[in-house]
């Protein structure tokens, strides 16, 4: 359900930059944070065909050639992922793969960058071995350190992915230091959302909102140095807490948090288009029409287009325009992806007092 008023009508210009599509759900690994509620051992037979992988990529093209993100489950797991990549980079598409990393060798990672493979991300949970495996099973951290060097070595930019919880934020600042040390190209930390796997661990291991203020203060800190880009993922508060930390406490006008169904969407692996990965509200499917057509045209979208929108504190904060709240929190809090971001411990009224 979305709730939600008229709007304003004001709604955010909506060029599509990015696009995450999961290739396939098949996955060698059972995290315990994974955003599917169950991973497959052997891909999905709903998978797009080649014949439809190769008609997105040609629609994508269409739409001024977004960054294209291969993704799963664990995006090798699919056999034809090879083709679709080399397919992708002769459509000038900019391309990209989340991959776990354990799957990789020196020889795998110089094939995906002979395919068009520029960019990749590869999750450490922890800054030594029992946390992470902890979370993504026993041997985990060591496989994925070596897909890590594999790709970085081969010439791919590798950002270092960390989704935050309470089992592990108080090594955040160590992974820091590995992702620096290691040459990651950035650090990307994501606030655990409760979807999928997550739901289980979600009462024991998601931040409180006052933990989540006291971890984006941390980042902000950190997003002065030069010594390593790091970003918030699903955190989209951290552009308030920077603007306060700032000095003079005014919000940009321009979209920069929660960029769900605004600058990116999420292609699931039967084609099913959602404005992110962790939010299943489906906007249309790319068997029934184009992506264009359901990107230009689906009203879910609009709906997250338009800041006049969103309810409760959000609705009612100076920050909306940039922020947003994390939309797909505010859908597993409330049944309605336009509500109030739960993680959040701003209080417009009070702040306008």
């Amino acid at each position: 359900m979305a709730a939600g008023g008229a709007g304003d009508g004001k709604l955010f210009e909506a060029p599509l930059r990015r696009v995450y599509w999961e290739i396939t759900t098949g996955c060698n690994l059972r995290c315990l944070h994974c955003r599917r509620t169950e991973a497959l051992y052997k891909p999905s037979p709903e998978e797009l065909s080649g014949d439809e992988a190769r008609a997105l990529v040609d629609d994508l093209a269409s739409l001024g050639r977004p960054v294209l993100i291969l993704s799963g489950g664990e995006p090798l797991f699919r056999k034809d992922m090879l083709g679709i990549a080399a397919y992708a980079q002769n459509h000038g598409l900019p391309l990209g793969i989340a991959t776990n990393g354990t799957l990789l060798n020196a020889d795998k990672a110089r094939t995906l960058r002979q395919v068009g493979i520029h960019y990749a991300s590869v999750s450490l949970d922890g800054a030594v071995p029992a946390t992470h495996d902890a979370l993504r099973g026993k041997g985990n951290y060591s496989r994925a350190l070596r897909g890590f060097f594999a790709l970085r070595d081969v010439g791919i930019k590798v950002q270092m992915n960390f989704t935050v919880t309470r089992r592990n934020v108080a090594e955040v600042e160590e992974v820091y230091a590995l992702a620096r040390d290691f040459g990651a190209s950035a650090l990307y930390l994501f606030l655990l959302v409760p979807v999928g796997c997550g739901v289980q661990i979600a009462d024991s291991d998601m931040l409180s909102p006052q933990e989540v203020e006291k971890w984006l203060n941390w980042t902000v800190g950190k997003d002065r140095d030069p010594m390593l880009p790091i970003k918030t993922i699903c955190a989209p508060h951290f552009y308030r807490v920077k603007a306060e930390m700032g000095g003079n406490g005014r919000p940009p006008s321009e979209r920069l948090g929660c960029l769900a169904g605004i600058h990116m969407c999420f292609i699931s692996h039967k084609g099913d288009v959602y404005p992110c990965g962790y939010l299943p509200a489906s906007c249309g499917n790319v068997r029934q029409k184009p992506l264009r057509e359901i990107w230009e045209s689906s009203e879910t979208l609009r709906r997250l287009r338009d800041p006049g929108l969103l309810g409760g504190r959000c609705g009612a904060c100076a920050f909306k325009t940039v922020c947003g709240g994390c939309r797909a929190r505010a859908y597993y809090a409330a049944d309605d992806f336009l509500a109030e971001e739960p993680a959040c411990v701003h209080d417009p009224a009070a702040a306008a007092a």
